[in-house]
């Protein structure tokens, strides 16, 4: 063997051991969290959750910088335009796609790459007691039976509304919307008895229900929820149909691979540790771990629904 064929074979020794390592050195410092939500609301704590759990798995610290403004578009907007080294990551949940449906950014889900969706808060179907229905089968006939009657409270435009048209397309039907800002506006405005029915969850509906002002018709979620073992899944009267307000971590687009693969597995880690899990279920949502392509297959299967609502959706 030459000097020169030697020096070669060494080298290139050198570089099958050094490929691996390299991607193992991820991350070398601290990861920013843009969650794009101002501090204190639901987003903001199921992130400091992970922010506050993930170093154990991850190696290394995840500080959260809160950036909200214009439906969590301002701080999503500086997460795309970060440079995609694996060192920005940021939040989204079923907003994005129905803000950019309605023109209000133009940004989407697919402008990021998906590292994984980590918890789900499923959504309900929450009616004023009526002895026109008293479950949710009931709701489905009266309503086909009068279009248009049943006054539905949502968020125009946001992820309530989007719920409520889904039902709508799933079953057949069709609602009066009215509009509220928040959730628990809403719910208040269904316990007084200015709404028919509303689109909630169980922080701000389960004290009314357990008090006979409300009743739970149906929930969003895959099975039926512990603390809600009564109350039927949608899926349950035949149509696959789930409601939940996601929540998921994302890359600005084009971040190295083994960035992701080390960010995604770090996430899988922390879905399973059951101090996370119970800080989570306490904060009033589950853990939901979808990986990478299972959570790009939900958010494109997703866009999909919203587009096809984008009629019923328009501001």
């Amino acid at each position: 063997m030459t000097f020169r064929s030697g020096l070669a074979a060494l080298f290139a020794a050198a570089t099958l051991v050094a490929a691996p390592a390299a991607a193992q050195d991820y991350p070398t410092r601290a990861v920013e969290f843009i969650v794009p939500w101002s501090p204190g609301g639901g987003s903001d704590t199921l992130m400091r959750l992970i922010s506050g759990n993930i170093e154990p798995f991850l190696g290394a610290e995840m500080p959260i910088i809160n950036m909200p403004g214009v439906g969590g578009t301002v701080g999503l907007r500086e997460a795309s335009r970060r440079a995609a080294d694996g060192y920005t990551i940021s939040q989204v949940h079923e907003g994005l796609l129905v803000a950019s449906e309605t023109g209000i950014t133009e940004l989407n889900w697919d402008d990021f790459d998906p590292i994984a969706l980590m918890t789900a808060s499923p959504q309900y179907l929450v009616a004023h007691p009526t002895e026109d229905y008293s479950n949710f089968e009931e709701f489905v006939a009266y309503a086909k039976e009068n279009p248009g009657e049943i006054t539905m409270g949502v968020t125009l435009a946001g992820v309530p509304h989007l719920h409520a048209a889904m039902i709508e397309q799933a079953f057949g039907l069709e609602f009066s919307y009215v509009g509220y800002e928040g959730t628990g506006e809403r719910i208040r405005a269904l316990v007084g008895g200015n709404l028919d029915a509303a689109i909630g969850d169980i922080s701000s509906s389960k004290q009314f229900v357990d008090n006979g002002d409300l009743v739970f018709l149906a929930v969003g979620s895959g099975e039926r929820v512990a603390a809600t073992p009564d109350v039927p899944t949608l899926a349950e009267s035949g149509q696959d149909l789930e409601l939940n307000v996601t929540r998921g971590i994302v890359m600005p687009k084009g971040a190295p691979q083994e960035a992701r693969d080390a960010l995604e597995a770090a996430l899988q880690e922390l879905s399973q540790d059951p101090t996370y899990i119970e800080q989570t279920n306490n904060a009033g949502a589950d853990v939901l771990f979808r990986g990478q392509d299972d959570y790009r297959t939900y958010l494109s299967n997703l866009n999909e629904t919203v587009t096809s609502l984008s009629t019923v959706l328009a501001p």
